[in-house]
């Protein structure tokens, strides 16, 4: 493979970093992979993702969904609330389009710690991967520049973009989230919940059993007092924003508080550096748009660095194109993640009426949750492409 004339430096081992690294050592390529953490902090996170159809394609190509599949916890029905104005709409199977129905799930929920063993154990046999645990961007005694391509996939604070000095934008909702996970009495286990309130978004989340990941927006001071909040008291205080019916029974986790923000790198490569994952941006998480769009991202680079003409020509061109590929997809979730949370935080009498036109829209047209669920499950470019396979 030509691959293995050319050496890539990826700085960051989660579950991006992690992927991408997988993908191009199954080609050919020769990886040098570094974190900051040993393998055993990469993998003890607690917190849990969902997945979309984008997602499931990446890994199926990879030879990974499978492996994946006992540990997926599917959902068939997403519930849409918007508690302002007492509306809701559930997407359906039947609310995909014809190419992802075969799935029978409208998406998935992955744990981290099985997402990463698997990984971490797969690059661990790797024999085109050198892993580099324990060791940060600074201490390394392998210059950046012997590497034929620099992939910086580590993270939101990420050293790599701050040492290249990427322009990097970034807006601070002065809103905070809270993830944790916690055990209902008698839910439905296929099942998983959006709820919008005036304070931010409330996700629930499938883990299996009666076991779900809640994902709770609210003004960042407040995420904090309630992080510090006994388990009693934390319970009780989730138990009066919860949808009917939905009754906590036990906190199995430390729930964590991080603020929030919308950020971008208007260009995503410099030289021969490119940026993948939140390394590059982020979004609001309403939606649970945040790990697709990040492999969306290690899918472009993995297409055109497996490509023919990669092949043939070497790297070259390789930052250039992946930049300008990824800026559409980028920035219209970015923009409909934003726009979902100023809209459904706003009282405003104008804004409530066109709430109620959306939400009726969706709830008695079949045509406008199935393009809504397609721009969630494959991302909005492939509104005005044919439908993937």
């Amino acid at each position: 493979m030509a691959g293995s004339l050319t050496p890539i430096r990826i700085n960051g081992a989660g579950p991006t970093g992690s992927l991408l690294a997988f993908g191009l050592a199954n080609f050919g390529y020769s990886i040098h992979l570094f974190d900051p953490l040993e393998a055993e902090q990469i993998c003890s996170r607690s917190r849990a993702y969902a997945l979309t159809h984008s997602s499931r394609r990446f890994l199926t190509r990879l030879g990974l969904w499978d492996e994946l599949v006992p540990f997926l916890s599917p959902f068939k029905t997403l519930r849409l609330e918007d508690r302002g104005i007492n509306r809701s709409v559930n997407f359906t199977v039947l609310d995909l389009r014809s190419a992802n129905r075969s799935s029978q799930s409208v998406g998935w929920i992955l744990d981290h710690s099985a997402l990463m063993t698997l990984l971490l154990r797969k690059l661990d046999r790797s024999e085109n991967i050198k892993l580099y645990f324990g060791e940060a961007l600074c201490q390394s005694s392998l210059p950046i520049d012997d590497f034929g391509l620099v992939i910086a996939a580590d993270g939101p604070r990420s050293p790599t973009r701050s040492l290249f000095r990427f322009t990097w934008w970034s807006h601070s909702y002065q809103q905070g989230c809270i993830t944790a996970k916690v055990r209902f009495r008698d839910l439905d286990s296929q099942q998983a919940f959006e709820c919008f309130r005036p304070e931010g978004p409330l996700a629930i989340l499938p883990l299996g059993n009666t076991d779900f990941q809640v994902v709770w927006s609210a003004p960042l001071h407040r995420c904090r007092q309630l992080a510090a909040l006994e388990t009693s008291a934390f319970l009780d205080q989730l138990c009066t924003i919860l949808p009917h019916g939905l009754e906590p029974d036990a906190l199995l986790d430390s729930p964590a508080a991080f603020p929030l923000e919308i950020s971008l790198a208007p260009k995503l490569h410099r030289d021969h550096v490119v940026l993948v994952g939140e390394s590059g941006h982020r979004c609001h998480p309403v939606g649970g748009q945040g790990l697709n769009l990040c492999w969306r991202d290690a899918e472009t680079l993995f297409q055109l660095m497996t490509s023919a003409s990669c092949v043939r020509r070497g790297l070259t061109a390789i930052p250039g194109r992946y930049s300008r590929l990824r800026l559409f997809d980028l920035l219209t979730v970015g923009l409909a993640t934003d726009l979902l949370v100023r809209l459904f935080s706003n009282r405003q009498s104008g804004l409530l009426l066109v709430r109620r036109l959306g939400l009726f829209m969706l709830k008695h047209f079949p045509l406008f949750r199935r393009v809504s669920l397609q721009a969630m499950s494959d991302g909005p470019s492939t509104l005005l492409q044919n439908s993937p396979k």
